[in-house]
């Protein structure tokens, strides 16, 4: 009896000690080496920065990156590059705000604004949350049917049992949802380079593509795609889950701490970012040298990119790795939405729900949607909807990256770790070409 008395007062310690944490059950759970080496402590912080690179390689980015390359070459990849990096430099931005304020982005959010303005961004995250969770759902579906022939109704149905997946590795510690995570990250890598070394792609032409065209904003159809891409590449559920889960790390909540954790978790960010960049143009790349060169250019669905790659390149393996990296790249970015979710409805409203609940309520949102355009319209409907996720993602951007950049301007929530000049105007002009894109594209459509 003793010993039970001492379990609950050891339970209510913690419970003390982590009130009002990020992630309360796994905050500061991850040992950093205080003596070790550069690379023992990179080691340490390695992990965060893949679990949200996931979120830039979902299956929203395939339909886009598809449709882009098929429709209009090597046109669109300098917009995966100059997305890649507004997407570094804000998941910094996210870094710095979780080690030096110790707060989350939806915390920080809570902190400072009025009930009302909070629950308004809470609203227009969990919009962003379900737009990603629909293109997942939609992507895990189809790669399902590709792969054994599964109805896409039934696929989506299936898609609402992963929570017992992701429920499994939570229960085993955050470092093994962060294996996963690298494992089907490393199962996508191996299947596109695959996909570019069978496409044989022009070398100049996919130079030059990684150079900003003009076209990009007259043509319409080039800069919905274009908005779709920045959309599907800066995610805004991202900034909220890498200031969260930065904190995962048990380094020493110092000056000096906090600058070590910076470093190593930005170098962590930076790195697993530019698998995501080689990603995202390798679908690109991929899908300008196989159908876009040899006149497909009417390929902007993932199906008929899967029905294609075989004969364009000679090859069955092609569409079955193709179909093997869309499956893992929707059951990865599973695994991150859960999280964010999660994070959010904490960090605004501090309501907690079991993981396996908020985990259906949010795949339900994304199921209903995706059931009601499969029975409406079939095949052309779910990918129309696909690259309409994105470009939702997009529009919902401007609401979290500009409190982001806010609170890492300050000084009242950062201390010494406040932006500098230059770091502090280069965020503002990436925040505004953001805003701007959006509300010509909101302008140019309903005109």
């Amino acid at each position: 009896m003793s010993e039970e008395k001492e379990n609950k007062t050891r339970v209510k310690a913690w419970r003390r000690l982590y009130a009002g944490k990020s992630l309360p059950e796994v905050f500061s759970t991850i040992k950093v080496p205080q003596n070790g080496g550069f690379w023992r402590k990179l080691l340490a912080f390695s992990g965060p920065g893949l679990m949200v690179a996931v979120g830039y390689m979902d299956p929203g980015n395939w339909a886009t990156d598809i449709a882009g390359g098929s429709s209009f070459g090597y046109t669109l990849l300098s917009v995966i590059f100059i997305s890649n990096l507004f997407a570094m430099l804000l998941q910094y931005l996210a870094v710095k705000l979780g080690v030096a304020a110790e707060r989350d982005l939806a915390q920080a959010c809570r902190d400072s604004y009025s009930p009302r303005v909070t629950f308004s961004l809470w609203i227009l995250c969990e919009v962003a949350i379900a737009a990603c969770d629909l293109a997942e759902v939609i992507g895990s579906a189809i790669a399902l049917n590709l792969l054994f022939g599964l109805p896409l109704i039934w696929g989506v149905s299936v898609t609402a049992f992963d929570v017992l997946i992701i429920l499994f590795f939570q229960y085993k510690g955050f470092r093994y949802i962060e294996a996963l995570v690298a494992g089907l990250i490393f199962t996508i890598l191996v299947a596109f380079g695959f996909e570019i070394i069978a496409s044989h792609p022009q070398i100049f032409p996919m130079l030059s593509g990684l150079l900003p065209h003009p076209e990009i904003i007259t043509n319409h159809s080039m800069l919905y795609i274009a908005i779709g891409i920045l959309g599907a590449t800066v995610m805004p559920h991202n900034l909220y889950l890498h200031s969260s889960i930065v904190q995962t790390r048990d380094y020493p909540r110092t000056e000096e701490g906090k600058k070590m954790a910076i470093k190593f978790a930005g170098i962590d960010s930076t790195v697993a970012l530019m698998f995501a960049f080689f990603i995202n143009a390798a679908i690109l790349i991929m899908a300008s040298a196989s159908f876009h060169t040899s006149g497909h250019q009417d390929v902007a669905q993932i199906k008929d990119a899967y029905k294609w790659l075989t004969p364009v390149l000679g090859t069955t393996l092609a569409s079955t790795l193709f179909a093997i990296a869309l499956l893992a790249s929707g059951q990865n970015s599973t695994l991150t939405g859960t999280l964010a979710g999660q994070i959010v409805m904490e960090g605004f409203l501090k309501i907690r729900l079991k993981p396996w609940l908020r985990r259906l309520i949010t795949r339900l949102i994304a199921i209903i949607p995706a059931f009601i355009v499969v029975l409406l319209y079939g095949e052309s409907g779910i990918d129309k909807l696909l690259i309409l996720s994105q470009v939702i993602l997009s529009m919902q951007l401007s609401f979290a990256v500009i409190p982001l950049i806010l609170f890492t301007n300050s000084k009242q929530k950062m201390g010494l770790f406040a932006n500098g000049p230059l770091l502090k105007y280069t965020a503002w002009i990436v925040a505004i070409i953001i805003l701007v894109l959006n509300i010509y594209l909101l302008f140019d459509t309903l005109i």
